[in-house]
């Protein structure tokens, strides 16, 4: 095992690929066909000065580093600049060494493209030893020997100052990009303001025990059409002071105004990997230490820190054959798989180990995690390790926390990308879940976190259509409602309307403001009742099934067309104004259906919460005058900002139901049933192929 650091210097005579005879470079690192490191973006400069470090683990030193230099191009495809290799059989060890490499094209390799200043160590690692050798080592070492990183950033953007027309109008539309490592947010966008505000927070973990640096982007959206830069700046971390929080007004590099931010360096959550042989919750003491943290006692205690999860990953079997090597792609004896498991809880993204050449693979790994919202979703994907492209899925399960039996091994049947259907394989994991119910519940009022490598999306003909569907089925029973009130009107039959009638005069004589929480409370309790007494009213909502099958094949579609370009390119602005109504119908849709799923129990804890909340409020609204509620609620509105000046405003009501999964949520996260070929005890042998 060796150790290379690299410092990637800087940039000479770089290619222009920009209509104004610049680029925006940045250099992606490659070894064994995956991107190792990814330097920042330089814009507007063909002479570009970097300056940054990276450390990579070397197995290999006979496989050469391949860089490249890339034009960031927003939107488009990034341009292709040049490329080299650094052959590492070729540098001394344990000395530093400058190179310069020079860039070529392979398909013009006589043109001039410029070059990269690299200074290079390279040395041997001495292996460390084994951490996990005895099974009485505390806690507590575990979690500081096998800590994945130092600590978390807390980043909140509060505004915008006298930024940089860059419209016809004098005005902007500017977002902001912020990027610390691999690590990527992007705000909201403010519309028509030079002095926008966005108040919005974004937490990164960190890694290095000495800080990085953050690097943030100013950008005014234009649509149709590559968004204008407005300026930069960076954040050195390496100057702040830990357990603080620093308001800063950066200035803006290569523009005009300034950013205020607020910067908050954090001890790190206790997320760690280890083999079976060290397992937290078998040792009684130490599950006691985990019981007590999230005890009632401890409800007022570091909010933030809701729960405990500890997570498993036992093996898989009968996985999918990702690497076919003989002639005949239906000989399954030359088949195989180099299967990895990624675990991901938001943002804490955890890996195991590759099982080279192997169907059915063992890992015997625990993951354990700090949860910080209960209602989020453990996410456990399979790849299979490619060593000269990226990796190629295998297989997802997603399981709701609130959903988890604690202790049983359980196998979960693999899904497909969009977690709509079947795959091949199964997967057996063992989880425990330890939260404190008070702490979840006041997070469940709280933002909900925002994960910062989730996919964009793309305009879609199947999607839009889904989207659609689902919104007219919302409205339709608001329809049928008018229609039902309607009838009674029209004394269509007799009866029922002799009884609407009756009913609203007694309605409206008693009328008290606490009557609409208790009839809400009174539905709750109805449909409660429903599913206790086995009848359960509620289907399985095969249509939002149907319609995601259909937009699985079409994404497979696009997947295929996406590499046609050139036409959509010239469409881009009809297709961002399609892909906003294809989200806002979404966002639509989703509203309606969460409100259903909160009075359909889907998700107990929310619908119990509710019942506490409904009741609250019924008895504030019984004993306590209209005027003086009003009277409160517009004090507190009034001194927020006084109060507190940098506070991210919120809706509870809006929060809490963005917990409540949606119709589409509900079957992604329906577990699939297995079947009786993968039962454990019909287990085959791990025979490696």
């Amino acid at each position: 095992m060796y150790q290379l650091d690299i410092t990637l210097k800087r940039g000479q005579n770089l290619a222009a690929r920009d209509r104004g005879g610049t680029s925006d470079p940045y250099v992606k690192f490659k070894l064994g066909g995956k991107e190792v490191f990814r330097s920042k973006t330089i814009h507007k400069n063909l002479n570009p000065v970097w300056e940054e470090k990276a450390c990579i683990l070397i197995e290999n030193p006979r496989q050469p580093l391949y860089i490249k230099v890339f034009d960031y191009d927003f939107g488009l495809q990034d341009d292709f600049i040049g490329s080299a290799f650094l052959d590492l059989t070729s540098l001394e060890l344990n000395r530093q060494t400058d190179v310069t490499l020079c860039l070529k094209d392979p398909h013009y390799p006589a043109h001039d493209l410029g070059s990269i200043l690299l200074s290079v160590l390279l040395a041997p690692r001495e292996e460390q030893p084994e951490v996990f050798q005895t099974q009485s080592l505390r806690l507590s070492d575990l979690h500081r020997k096998s800590q994945l990183w130092r600590g978390i950033v807390s980043v909140t953007l509060i505004e915008g100052r006298e930024l940089k027309a860059m419209d016809a109008n004098g005005l902007s539309d500017p977002y902001v990009k912020f990027r610390l490592g691999h690590q990527k947010y992007k705000s909201k966008i403010v519309p028509k303001t030079l002095n926008p505000q966005w108040r919005e927070q974004f937490d990164f973990h960190l890694y290095e025990e000495r800080g990085g640096i953050i690097d943030i982007t100013v950008w005014d959206k234009d649509a149709g059409k590559r968004d204008d830069f407005i300026g930069r700046c960076q954040v050195d971390l390496s100057t702040l002071s830990k357990e603080q929080t620093h308001k800063l007004e950066m200035p803006l590099e290569d523009g005009e105004g300034c950013l205020v931010l607020l910067v908050t360096l954090t001890a790190s959550a206790a997320v760690t990997i280890s083999d079976l042989s060290i397992n937290s919750l078998e040792d009684q003491k130490e599950r006691e230490e985990i019981l007590k943290r999230y005890s009632p006692m401890m409800m007022f205690r570091n909010m933030k820190d809701v729960g405990f999860l500890q997570v498993k990953v036992i093996r898989a079997e009968a996985l999918m054959a990702a690497d076919v090597t003989g002639k005949d792609s239906f000989s399954f004896c030359d088949s195989k798989s180099d299967p990895f498991c990624v675990v991901e809880l938001n943002n804490d993204r955890l890996l195991t180990h590759t099982v080279y050449k192997n169907l059915n693979p063992e890992w015997n790994k625990i993951f354990t995690f700090n949860i910080k919202d209960i209602h989020s979703v453990l996410e456990v994907t399979v790849y299979d390790e490619d060593r000269d492209r990226s990796a190629d899925f295998l297989g997802k399960v997603a399981i709701p926390l609130l959903s988890i039996q604690n202790g049983e091994q359980k196998a979960y049947v693999l899904k497909n990308k969009q977690l709509t259907g079947p795959t091949k394989g199964v997967i057996y994991l063992e989880i425990d879940v330890i939260f404190n119910a008070v702490k979840a519940s006041i997070q469940t009022l709280m933002p909900k976190e925002q994960k910062y490598i989730e996919e964009e999306n793309r305009l879609s003909k199947q999607l839009l259509l889904r989207n659609f569907g689902r919104m007219k089925r919302c409205v339709m029973v608001l329809i049928s409602a008018a229609y039902y009130i309607s009838s009674c009107f029209d004394w269509d039959s007799p009866p029922r309307s002799l009884a609407a009638f009756v009913l609203f005069l007694f309605v409206v004589w008693n009328f008290e403001l606490y009557m609409i929480p208790l009839a809400l409370l009174l539905l709750l309790a109805w449909n409660y009742f429903l599913i206790v007494s086995g009848k359960d009213n509620r289907q399985h909502d095969m249509v939002v099934e149907d319609m995601l099958e259909d937009e699985e094949e079409e994404d497979d579609r696009d997947d295929k067309d996406s590499e046609k370009k050139g036409f959509m390119n010239r469409l881009y602005a009809i297709q961002e104004v399609c892909v906003s109504v294809q989200n806002i119908l979404d966002q639509v849709a989703s509203f309606g259906e969460r409100v259903k799923n909160t009075f359909n129990w889907t998700v107990p804890f929310l619908s119990w919460l509710a019942i506490v909340a409904l009741s609250v409020f019924t008895i504030i609204l019984y004993f306590i005058p209209l005027r003086y509620i009003v009277l409160v609620w517009g004090i507190n509105k009034f001194t927020k900002k006084l109060r507190s000046p940098y506070a991210i405003d919120n809706n509870e009501l809006l929060d809490f139901l963005s917990r409540v999964p949606s119709d589409v949520q509900v079957v992604q996260y329906h577990e699939l049933k297995q079947e009786p070929s993968h039962s454990p005890s019909k287990r085959k042998k791990n025979n490696p192929v």
